[in-house]
C-alpha cells in the first residue's frame, strides 16, 4: 500500500558561504565575562542560587501535607527497617563492627535532606563502597599481623583502629566529592559509561559474594588485598573447608531461600502489596530469638554480633597518615559513589518528572561524607533495593529518608543490645541473597557482543581486570579501555562516498542503495567524526582511496612529463641548449606551470609514447563535513596540504556543511590563501552540486547531470 506523504518545494538561489553571509546578517554574540555576570545579578538569580545550594527550601514550599505525610511515613519505617539491617550487614564489608553501620545510616542522612535534589534515593551504606572501603581497612590493619606504623593507632583496639581507618577515608572520599562539586565538574561521572559500571559492579558483587563466605561457613580467613587477592582468598577458604560449621552454613542456605522466594513474590505481586514485606527483617528478628533461645554461640561455636555500641560516640578528627597511605583509594571511591547515587536518581527524577543537579548532588555526598566521618561512619551512597522501597511505599520526598535514620537512631540508641545475638551467618546470607541483580548483568555480554563488541571488550576487561586486580586498579583499567574505544572510533570512522538518491536532494552512501545517481567527475566524501592529530592520516588515505589516485603523485607525474614535453619542443626547434630531466622534490611538488607551452595540455589526451601520467576524470571532489564537530591545528595543516594537492592537479575541492565555529578557526588560523578561498565552503551538499552543475554545464560529462538535477536546481517552502 503506497502512504500518501506531503510535498515540499524549495525556490531559492544557490548560495554558498560567502554569498550566504552576504544575503543574511548575522548576530554578533559577545561572551559576558564572570565580572559581567555578577553585575548582571539581580535578586531573582540570587534567590535561584540560594535555592540551589538548599534544594530543601524548594520542595518544602510546595509540600503537601494532607496527601505526602502519610506516604512519606510509612515509606520512612518500611526502609528503615531495610536500612539498618543494610547497614549491619554491609558494615562486614567494610571489615567493621556491626554497629557502626548504624552510624551510616543515620549521620549521611543529616545533612543529604537539606542539601539533595532527589527526592527518592535513601542515603547510606552500598556494598561495593563498603567492600572498597573494607580493603583499605584490611591493607593498614590486617586481622593478622602488626598494623601499618601510623602514630594515631597508638593505645587503640584492633577495631578502633579500623574504625579510625574507615572514617579517615570516608572523610578523604567527601573532600574530594566537594571539592568536585564546588568546581562544577560533575560531568566526570559522564566518563563511566553504563556498561563500564555494569562490569565493574558485576565484578564487586564477586568480590562480595567470596569475602562472605567465610562467615556462611563459619571460617577463620584473614584478610587479603591487593592483585589476585580473590584467588589468595578462596584458597584459604577450600584449605579450611572441612571446617566449615554446619550450623552456620545450614542458617545461612534456610534464609537466602526463604528471603529470595519472599523477594521473589514481592515483585510478582508489587502492584497489589502496599509495601513490600520486609523479610529481612522478619528473618533477623527470628534468627536473633533462635540464636538467644538455643545459645548458638556456645554450644555451636557460632559467631554472633556481639556487643552493640550503645548511643553515639564523641566526634573525631581524621588522620592524616591515614589520609596520605589511601588517597589512591579514595578518590575512585567518591567516584563510584557518586555514580551509582546519581544514576539511581536520575532513574527517579525522570519517572516522576522533577530535576536533579549533578554538581549539587557532588556537594551533598561531599558535606553528608564529612560530617558522617566526623561521627565515625563509612562511605555512603544508595542502594538501588533500598531506594526501591522508599518510593514503592509511597515515599514522596526526603523526609522519608529522615524518618529512616530516625529508625536507626532508636535502634543504636535503645534497641542495639537486641541485636548482640544474631549470628554473622546471616548476615552474610542476607548480604549475598540481595547480590542477585548484580550477579545477573553476567547476562549483558551475550547481548552487548551482538549489538555493540567494543562495548563487550569494556565490559569483560572492567569485570576481569576488577575481579583478578582489585576494585580500584580494575575500576582505572576499565576507564583506560573504555577511552581507548572512544579514541578507536574516532580514530577510524566509517568513512564513505555519497551519491545522490534519485529524484531527491538527498545524498546518502552508495553502497546502501540501488536507484541513486553518481554524476561523472564528481566525488562527494564524508568522515563522520571530529578531524584531530590522531585520525588526520586515516582522513587522507581513505580519500585517496575512494578517489582511487593519490594527487601528489599525479602531481609529480605531471612535472616530470611536462619537463620532457618542453624538451621535445626544443629539439624540434633546433634549440641546443641542453636540458636534464633531474628535478630536485620540491620542485616536483610546485604546481605544473604551463605558461611556456604553445598549445592548451589537456593530461587526460593522448600524450607522446614514452610520457606516461595517470588521468584523473575528476573535476569536482565535494567534502562533507557535517559531522565534523573540531579540527585542531594538526588537522588543518594537513587539510590544507591535501586540499592544495587536489588544487594543484586542476581538481575543484568544495567543503558543505561546515559548522559555523569550526569556519571561525579557520578564519583565526589564516587557513585562507591565494588558492584556498572562502567561495569553496557552501551550506548544504545540494548547493554545491548545483554550482559544480552550473560551472561545468558546458562540458558533454555533465549533459545526463543537467538532465538529472533538472527539476532541483532551483532549490520559501510551500507545501501540499
Amino acid at each position: 500500500m503506497v502512504t500518501l506523504r506531503n510535498r515540499y518545494e524549495v525556490v531559492r538561489p544557490v548560495y554558498s558561504e560567502d554569498s550566504f553571509a552576504a544575503d543574511h546578517e548575522k548576530v554578533c554574540r559577545r561572551r559576558k565575562t564572570i565580572l559581567q555576570h555578577i553585575k548582571d545579578c539581580d535578586s531573582k538569580r540570587a534567590t535561584n542560587a540560594v535555592l540551589s545550594l538548599l534544594p530543601i527550601i524548594g520542595w518544602m514550599r510546595i509540600y503537601r501535607v494532607r496527601e505526602w505525610l502519610l506516604g512519606d511515613v510509612v515509606s520512612g519505617i518500611s526502609t528503615g527497617m531495610v536500612a539498618i539491617m543494610q547497614g549491619l550487614a554491609f558494615s562486614l564489608l567494610a571489615s567493621l563492627p556491626p554497629s557502626y553501620g548504624l552510624y551510616t545510616a543515620f549521620f549521611p542522612m543529616l545533612t543529604y535532606f537539606f542539601l539533595g535534589t532527589s527526592r527518592h534515593i535513601s542515603v547510606g551504606s552500598f556494598p561495593v563502597l563498603s567492600l572498597m572501603v573494607g580493603a583499605v581497612v584490611t591493607r593498614l590493619v590486617p586481622e593478622q599481623g602488626a598494623p601499618a606504623n601510623i602514630t594515631g593507632f597508638e593505645g587503640l583496639t584492633q577495631d578502633q583502629q579500623r574504625v579510625l581507618v574507615a572514617s579517615s577515608v570516608t572523610f578523604l572520599m567527601g573532600v574530594f566529592q566537594l571539592a568536585m562539586g564546588i568546581m562544577q565538574v560533575g560531568f566526570v561521572v559522564m566518563y563511566l559509561s553504563d556498561t563500564l559500571v555494569s562490569g565493574f559492579t558485576t565484578a564487586a558483587a564477586v568480590h562480595i559474594l567470596v569475602s562472605q563466605l567465610k562467615f556462611v561457613l563459619g571460617l577463620s580467613v584473614p584478610g587479603i588485598n591487593g592483585p589476585l587477592s580473590i584467588i589468595y582468598t578462596l584458597e584459604k577458604i577450600f584449605v579450611q573447608i572441612t571446617s566449615t560449621n554446619i550450623c552456620d552454613l545450614v542458617m545461612s542456605i534456610l534464609i537466602m531461600i526463604v528471603v529470595f522466594i519472599v523477594k521473589e513474590l514481592n515483585n510478582i505481586y508489587k502492584a497489589k502489596l502496599p509495601v513490600p514485606i520486609p523479610i529481612e527483617v522478619i528473618m533477623t528478628i527470628i534468627a536473633c530469638g533462635v540464636s538467644y533461645g538455643f545459645n548458638f554461640e556456645e554450644r555451636f561455636d557460632v559467631g554472633i554480633v556481639g556487643k552493640m555500641v550503645s548511643g553515639y560516640e564523641t566526634p573525631i578528627a581524621p588522620n592524616m597518615q591515614v589520609i596520605q597511605n589511601s588517597a589512591v583509594e579514595a578518590f575512585p571511591i567518591a567516584i563510584v559513589g557518586f555514580a551509582v547515587a546519581f544514576s539511581v536518581a536520575k532513574v527517579y527524577s525522570i519517572k516522576h518528572d522533577y530535576t536533579i543537579d549533578g554538581n549539587q548532588e557532588l556537594i551533598a555526598f561531599g558535606v553528608s561524607n564529612i560530617f558522617g566521618a566526623s561521627f565515625r561512619s563509612f562511605a555512603a551512597s544508595t542502594a538501588l533495593s533500598r531506594t526501591a522501597v522508599q518510593e514503592s511505599s509511597g515515599g514522596k520526598t526526603q523526609i522519608a529518608g529522615l524518618i529512616s535514620a530516625m529508625m536507626a537512631m532508636i535502634v543504636t540508641v535503645a534497641l542495639g543490645f537486641l541485636l548482640e545475638p544474631l549470628p554473622k551467618s546471616v548476615l552474610g546470607a542476607l548480604v549475598i541473597v540481595n547480590l542477585k541483580g548484580m550477579l545477573m548483568q553476567f547476562s549483558e555480554i551475550l547481548y552487548l557482543w551482538r549489538k555493540d563488541k567494543p562495548d563487550c571488550v569494556v565490559w569483560v576487561v572492567t569485570c576481569l581486570g576488577a575481579i583478578l586486580l582489585g576494585l580500584d586498579i580494575g575500576l582505572a583499567v576499565g576507564l583506560g579501555v573504555e577511552l581507548l574505544t572512544v579514541v578507536f572510533r574516532t580514530q577510524f570512522p566509517r568513512c564513505s562516498v555519497l551519491a545522490n538518491i534519485q529524484g531527491t536532494n538527498l545524498y546518502r552512501d552508495h553502497k546502501d542503495y540501488l536507484h541513486i545517481f553518481e554524476p561523472k567527475g564528481v566525488k562527494i566524501f564524508r568522515i563522520p567524526s571530529p578531524i584531530f592529530f590522531a585520525n588526520i592520516e586515516f582522513f587522507k588515505d581513505k580519500l585517496v582511496e575512494a578517489v582511487g589516485f593519490n594527487p601528489l603523485r599525479v602531481l609529480r607525474k605531471r612535472n616530470k612529463a611536462l619537463r620532457k614535453i618542453k624538451k621535445l619542443l626544443k629539439k624540434s626547434n633546433d634549440d641546443t641548449t641542453e636540458t636534464t630531466d633531474d628535478m630536485n622534490m620540491e620542485e616536483l611538488d610546485l604546481p605544473t606551470d604551463l605558461k611556456d607551452l604553445p598549445f592548451r595540455m589537456d593530461w587526460n589526451a593522448e600524450l607522446p609514447p614514452n610520457i606516461s601520467v595517470p588521468r584523473v576524470d575528476l573535476h569536482s571532489l565535494i567534502l562533507d563535513f557535517s559531522a565534523v564537530s573540531f579540527l585542531d591545528i594538526s588537522a588543518l595543516k594537513g587539510l590544507k596540504m591535501t586540499l592544495k594537492e587536489f588544487i594543484h592537479i586542476d581538481v575543484d575541492v568544495y567543503i558543505v556543511s561546515c559548522d559555523a565555529y569550526i569556519l571561525e578557526k579557520l578564519h583565526s588560523c589564516m587557513f585562507f590563501d591565494d588558492e584556498i578561498l572562502t567561495s569553496m565552503f557552501f551550506p548544504t551538499l545540494h548547493d554545491a552540486m548545483l554550482h559544480v552543475l552550473d560551472k561545468h554545464k558546458d562540458k558533454k560529462s555533465n549533459a545526463e547531470m543537467e538532465d538529472h538535477f533538472k527539476n532541483t536546481t532551483q532549490p520559501l517552502i510551500t507545501y501540499n
